[in-house]
């Protein structure tokens, strides 16, 4: 994951991609994290204590979640490098992200989860796979920004100021 991390910071180079990282991961700290009760607020309750290791998923979804979010941010300038034909992060990584909000919910608050099972297989059934829900969520984050980082790196597409005669398909 260390290289994944070093093509992250080199991407976030601009103050505009760097704020739009920042601006995605509070956003879905605060999408998955509120409603969840992981972050503690007065409008939404739990029935369940919140697990140890809800505090780290959504820090960790947060975080990537910003990354790819800042992959999509276009330059200043209006210099954009392309990205694979086949791009299905942003699909992949929407699906990862609210994933994250099943792993870190709580069970028994859970309407579709209570529907499904009703409270004692929430607890008995459901519970026990939060933990890889969570797995899930990161490891699909973790590939969305992995596809972006490297489509963007394999498939550079030259900036307006770059395109002259010698960058002409037609002629």
């Amino acid at each position: 994951m260390g290289p994944m991390l070093a093509a992250a910071a080199a991407e976030l180079g601009s103050a505009r991609r760097r704020l739009a990282a920042v601006a995605g991961a509070v956003g879905t700290a605060v999408v998955v994290g509120v409603p969840t009760v992981v972050v503690p607020n007065p409008v939404f309750g739990r029935e369940v204590p919140v697990t140890w290791w809800s505090y780290p998923v959504l820090a960790v979804v947060s975080v990537l979640s910003g990354v790819l979010l800042a992959t999509y941010v276009r330059e200043a300038d209006g210099a954009e490098r392309g990205v694979a034909a086949d791009d299905r992060a942003p699909r992949r990584g929407l699906v990862a992200a609210m994933l994250s909000f099943f792993a870190v919910g709580c069970p028994v608050c859970n309407k579709i989860v209570l529907l499904a099972l009703g409270a004692g297989g929430a607890l008995t059934w459901f519970a026990p796979l939060q933990p890889l829900l969570a797995l899930g969520s990161v490891g699909g984050l973790v590939w969305a920004v992995r596809t972006r980082l490297a489509g963007r790196r394999a498939c550079p597409v030259p900036g307006r100021a770059s395109a002259g005669p010698a960058h002409d398909p037609v002629g």
